[in-house]
């Protein structure tokens, strides 16, 4: 027995590094979609808007399956056609990971252009007027608010993200979930395996709120309201 929880605390780590990785995906992805939507640029906010409603009306076991079975097939068809003969297998990680990234950056667009709204326009024009580029303003203005603002929202995202991981398992990752399964099958013991995951998805989810919550707190300062 205490071999399978080993074994379910070694996959536990595949599940932090799909986790961490997929947020990185989903972040870029997520700047990407709210600049396209607040661009004005008729073509890109159109793409921005398919994206963000297609994917968030989309089950994510749908979109994996659909990436790691359908991205398959679809590059061993394309490589046929060029008359090669080599065979493209997914990597289950990097399907997890893109599939996951790709699913929470339609999220994340939507948080980080709410965050980005919320910034009085004001801000920007003065920084301008004062010879800042559109860079330098960003980073030094526009960046540290729309932090504060995304902080709830990203919260959010970043904690169902977590839990979205456990979908990896289906496709043949060895993470914290799949080798659960694994041990269940093998001892015919799933709650008590099936429960020692959940807890380890409860103290990652614990951790990061706390880990959030301090840093909401640190982009807050000098902007609390003095209650009278």
């Amino acid at each position: 027995m205490n071999a399978y929880y080993l074994a379910i605390l070694q996959g536990s780590v595949m599940t932090v590094g799909v986790s961490l990785a997929a947020l990185l995906v989903s972040v870029v992805l997520g700047l990407a979609g709210a600049a396209a939507k607040l661009s004005g640029r008729p073509a890109l906010v159109a793409l921005a808007t398919v994206y963000t409603t297609l994917i968030r009306g989309i089950p994510e076991l749908v979109l994996m399956l659909l990436i790691f079975y359908g991205g398959s097939i679809g590059l061993n068809h394309l490589m046929e056609s060029l008359g090669s003969e080599t065979v493209i297998d997914i990597n289950p990680f990097v399907a997890g990971v893109l599939t996951i990234g790709f699913i929470y950056g339609a999220f994340m667009t939507e948080t980080f252009r709410g965050a980005m709204l919320a910034i009085p326009k004001g801000q920007a024009e003065a920084a301008w007027a004062f010879g800042m580029s559109r860079s330098q303003t960003f980073i030094r203005i526009t960046a540290p608010q729309m932090v504060r603002y995304a902080l709830p929202g990203f919260t959010n995202n970043w904690l169902v993200l977590i839990k979205a991981t456990a979908l990896v398992s289906l496709i043949g990752l060895q993470e914290m979930t799949y080798l659960a399964k694994q041990a269940s099958a093998a001892t015919r013991s799933p709650f008590v395996f099936f429960l020692f995951t959940a807890a380890l998805f409860l103290i990652y989810t614990t951790v990061s709120l706390i880990a959030l919550k301090k840093l909401n707190a640190r982009f807050s300062l000098g902007t609390q309201r003095v209650q009278l």
